[in-house]
C-alpha cells in the first residue's frame, strides 16, 4: 500500500512539473502556439458549397495540407468577425526584459464595397454608430463621445475636414461600418492589455511619443482613432497630432522609384494572363452576367467579389434580380462566389512561383522598413545608460492607418510570403526590447566560444507579429536564427542589416537608390 501510494504521488508530481515546463515554453515562445478564437459558422447560401461548424484556429499561415482550401471557409477568415475570445502574443518575452517602442501598422477595418453590381440592389447596411446593435463593444458609447471632441486634436492637412465616425444610416462607398470601428476597438484594447505591465507610455506621456499617421480615406483615419481610443481610452486630444500619408505605400519623400513601378506592371500582366486562362473562371462570369443580362466584360469591370464579399461578411443573402431585360433572372450563387475565390487563391500561389510581387514589394516598402528601423535605432540610443533624455522624449508608440495594397507588400517584403492576404483590421506589430542589465555583484555572462547565443547585458531584440501571432522566426532576417538557444528572441542588427543592405540582394542591388534608378542593359 505505501508503494502505491508513493507511486502515485511520484505521478502526481511529475505531471505537474511537465505542466509547468510547458506553460514556461509557451510564454517564452519556445512552443509557437496560436490563441484559439472561434471561426463564424458557415451556412450555405442558394444550395452553394457548406462546410461544418467547427471551432478553427485564425491561423496567420495555412496549415499544410493535402487538400484544396476551402474558398469559402478562407472568406470567413477574411472578415475577421469580431470575437471577444481571441488573444494576442503581443507584448511576451523572456523575464525581465524591458519594451523600448511598440510600431503598428493596421489595415482599415470592415467596410461597405467600393463597387456594385450592375443591376443589383446595394447591400442594406446602415453605417451609423449604435452601442445597442451588433456587433458592438464596451468602449462604444465612450468612443463615439470622445470623438465628438476632436476639434482639440492637431490634424495635418486635410485630415481635420473628414469626418472623425461614419455617420451614414445608408452606407456610401468605402464607407467603414460599425463592424470595421468595434474591430478596431478590440484590436487596440487587446493591445492595451498587453502592454498595461510594460511601462510603454508614462500615464503623462508627451506629444513626442506617440505618432498616428493615415491615407486620407475616411475608413483609414476613423479605423486609427477606433484602434488608438481602444489602446489608449479617453487619450488627451490636446497632444496628438494625427499625420497625413498622401502615398499609400507610406513611402513619405522617397516614393519615386521606376523599378518598382515596373515590376509592377510585370506582375499586373502576370495576374491578367492567369485570369483569362482560367476556363472555369470564365464559365462562371459569362453564367452570372446572364441572370443579369449584362455583357461578361461589364460585369468583370464591376468586380463583384467586392459586393458579394460584403454580403457573405454581413449575412447577407446574394443578390437576386427577376427576369427581364435581357437577363434570365435569378439569385448569384454561392457556388460563383467560391469560383472566384478559388480563382484569387490560385493566383496568390502563382504570384510567390513567379516572384515579380516580392521584387515590387521590396522597393515599395523599403522607405517604411527604413523609418521603422531608424525609430528603433533612436529609442535605442536614448535608452543607453548615462544618456541624458531627450526634451518631450522619443516615439515609443507609432500606429499607422493603412490598406491592404499597403500591408501585403510589407508582409511579402519580411519574406512572410506564406500569411494569409491581410484581412479586414488586420495588424503588424514590431517591438523593440531591451535585455536586462547586470545587477551589482552578479558576474558578467561572457559565454564560451562555442555559445554565442546568450543575451548580453543590454542587448536589443526584435519581435514581428501578425494579427497577434508572433512571426519573427518566419522573416528573411531572423528565419535562419537559432530560436531554440539559451537567447530566444531575434537581435536588433539582423533587422537593421536587412533593411540597410541584405533586402537587396532579391534585386541584385545594394542599396534602394541603385535597386530603383539601375539602368537594365
Amino acid at each position: 500500500m505505501l508503494a502505491r501510494n508513493r507511486f502515485l504521488l511520484l505521478v502526481l508530481v511529475g505531471g505537474a512539473a511537465l505542466a509547468i515546463i510547458s506553460l514556461s515554453l509557451q510564454f517564452l515562445n519556445l512552443i509557437p502556439t496560436a490563441p484559439e478564437v472561434e471561426e463564424r459558422p458557415f451556412q450555405a447560401v442558394h444550395g452553394g458549397i457548406g462546410v461544418a461548424l467547427v471551432k478553427s484556429r485564425k491561423r496567420v499561415f495555412p496549415v499544410p495540407h493535402t487538400q484544396e482550401p476551402n474558398p469559402i471557409s478562407e472568406a470567413y477568415g477574411y472578415c475577421n468577425v469580431p470575437n471577444s475570445t481571441e488573444q494576442a502574443w503581443e507584448g511576451h518575452s523572456p523575464a525581465d526584459y524591458k519594451l523600448l517602442s511598440v510600431q503598428v501598422m493596421i489595415r482599415h477595418g470592415d467596410r461597405y464595397p467600393l463597387y456594385s453590381i450592375p443591376k443589383t440592389k446595394r447591400p442594406a447596411i446602415d453605417c451609423t454608430l449604435s452601442p445597442t446593435r451588433k456587433p458592438s463593444h464596451p468602449l462604444m458609447n465612450s468612443f463615439i463621445s470622445h470623438m465628438g471632441h476632436g476639434g482639440r486634436g492637431h490634424w495635418e492637412s486635410p485630415l481635420g475636414s473628414i469626418p472623425r465616425l461614419p455617420s451614414h444610416s445608408v452606407c456610401e462607398m468605402g464607407e467603414l461600418t460599425q463592424t470595421g470601428v468595434v474591430q478596431h476597438l478590440h484590436g487596440g484594447q487587446l493591445l492595451h492589455q498587453a502592454y498595461k505591465h510594460r511601462s510603454l507610455l508614462p500615464a503623462d506621456w508627451s506629444p513626442r511619443q506617440v505618432w498616428v499617421e493615415t491615407t486620407g480615406k475616411s475608413r483609414t483615419l476613423q479605423s486609427g482613432l477606433a484602434f488608438l481610443y481602444g489602446f489608449l481610452p479617453d487619450f488627451d486630444w490636446t497632444k496628438l497630432t494625427v499625420r497625413h500619408q498622401w502615398n499609400t505605400l507610406f513611402c513619405g519623400s522617397a516614393c519615386d522609384c521606376p523599378a518598382r513601378n515596373k515590376y509592377l506592371e510585370e506582375e499586373q500582366r502576370r495576374q491578367y494572363r492567369l485570369r483569362v486562362a482560367d476556363a472555369e473562371l470564365e464559365r462562371t462570369y459569362v453564367d452570372m452576367a446572364r441572370t443579369l443580362g449584362l455583357p461578361s466584360r461589364q460585369l468583370r469591370a464591376a468586380n463583384p467579389i467586392d459586393s458579394l464579399l460584403c454580403h457573405l461578411c454581413h449575412g447577407l443573402s446574394f443578390p437576386c434580380i427577376s427576369a427581364g431585360d435581357s437577363g434570365t433572372g435569378g439569385c448569384l450563387t454561392m457556388a460563383q462566389f467560391a469560383v472566384i475565390r478559388r480563382q484569387q487563391l490560385d493566383d496568390e500561389i502563382d504570384r510567390r512561383r513567379v516572384g515579380l510581387y516580392h521584387k515590387y514589394a521590396i522597393l515599395a516598402m523599403y522607405p517604411y522598413l527604413n523609418r521603422t528601423a531608424a525609430k528603433m535605432e533612436r529609442v535605442a540610443k536614448s535608452s543607453e545608460a548615462g544618456r541624458p533624455p531627450r526634451a518631450g522624449g522619443e516615439e515609443v508608440f507609432t500606429l499607422s492607418s493603412a490598406h491592404d495594397v499597403t500591408m501585403a507588400p510589407l508582409l511579402s517584403a519580411l519574406g512572410l510570403q506564406e500569411a494569409r492576404f491581410p484581412r479586414f483590421a488586420a495588424r503588424v506589430v514590431f517591438e523593440l526590447w531591451k535585455s536586462p542589465p547586470v545587477t551589482q555583484g552578479q558576474p558578467k555572462s561572457r559565454g564560451s566560444k562555442g555559445d554565442k547565443s546568450k543575451a548580453k547585458a543590454g542587448e536589443l531584440f526584435i519581435r514581428v507579429l501578425y494579427n497577434g501571432e508572433d512571426v519573427t522566426f518566419h522573416t528573411t532576417f531572423c528565419r535562419s536564427h537559432n530560436r531554440h538557444a539559451s537567447q530566444p528572441l531575434c537581435p536588433l542588427k539582423n533587422f537593421l542589416s536587412f533593411v540597410r543592405r541584405d533586402m537587396f540582394s532579391v534585386v541584385n542591388a545594394t542599396s534602394y537608390q541603385e535597386a530603383c534608378y539601375r539602368r537594365h542593359g
